[in-house]
């Protein structure tokens, strides 16, 4: 039995047979403004949908360190808690039960049968420097259970052509796609930090995953693209919308 619970934003309960992966622990309540770093401000307006607890936590995987829409102060405090994280080798600098890896570094977790392969990410307009916006990775996730492809969690990421790649890697069964169009517009105007509904269709043609999950797409002022546009969008596309999940936030989806 596998299940899929969106806890809020990026976070979400993976339970694989038992064992809890936890994603982007972003766990605080609303109402309060938040430095992501080089300038950007955003204040966050959602509820997480489930109280989450560190005991309960297996693993947690970890896109990225650097900003609070998917690492918030109770998300660190619950990490900081958990056996293991995955991330980024910047992440792991700061954490010290965080290991860091490289896009393509596989880690195992042997007496779970899973393999954890990090995924290249882009986090940032092709004109803007990664420095500026950080290290990101995505996720990739295979097990016995999952006997149809691999689970792909893309990490905060636009469209560009290492996505490709991962598709042509893995046959995905599972898709978890950041989406929200990101854009901080007082400081790089219409460039956008996250999927926006188009080139999540783009990014859909190219991995091919059977089943699709948005999430990532409210709860913050600086997503720029709302869930009815995301709906509309992915609507034009039949194909697309029958295989998409829109997940009910602290609704297990059984797969």
């Amino acid at each position: 039995m596998i299940t899929i619970t969106h806890i809020d934003t990026a976070c979400v309960l993976i339970d694989i047979a038992g064992y809890k992966i936890l994603t982007d622990p972003t766990l605080d309540a609303p109402g309060k403004l938040y430095y992501h770093g080089s300038g950007g401000f955003s204040r966050k307006t959602s509820v997480p949908a489930a109280a989450v607890s560190a005991a309960d936590i297996d693993l947690v995987l970890l896109s990225h360190h650097q900003h609070k829409d998917n690492f918030d102060r109770e998300g660190r405090k619950l990490a900081e808690q958990v056996p293991l994280v995955l991330s980024t080798r910047a992440a792991a600098k700061t954490l010290p039960n965080a290991k860091g890896l490289q896009p393509w570094e596989t880690f195992s977790i042997e007496d779970q049968h899973l393999k954890i392969t990090a995924t290249p990410a882009q986090h940032h307009p092709w004109w803007v420097p990664e420095f500026l916006a950080g290290e990101v990775i995505g996720f990739v996730i295979e097990s016995p259970l999952l006997s149809q492809g691999a689970l792909y969690i893309s990490g905060d990421t636009v469209y560009f052509k290492g996505l490709r790649e991962i598709g042509q890697r893995f046959k995905i069964d599972i898709g978890i796609f950041h989406v929200g169009a990101v854009q901080f517009r007082y400081l790089t105007g219409w460039g956008k930090y996250t999927l926006n509904s188009r080139d999540l269709l783009k990014t859909i043609h190219e991995l091919n995953p059977a089943r699709v999950i948005p999430v990532h797409f409210s709860g913050w002022t600086h997503f720029k693209e709302k869930e009815p546009v995301l709906r509309k969008s992915l609507q034009q596309d039949a194909a697309v919308w029958e295989k998409t999940i829109f997940p009910e936030p602290g609704i297990a989806i059984s797969l």
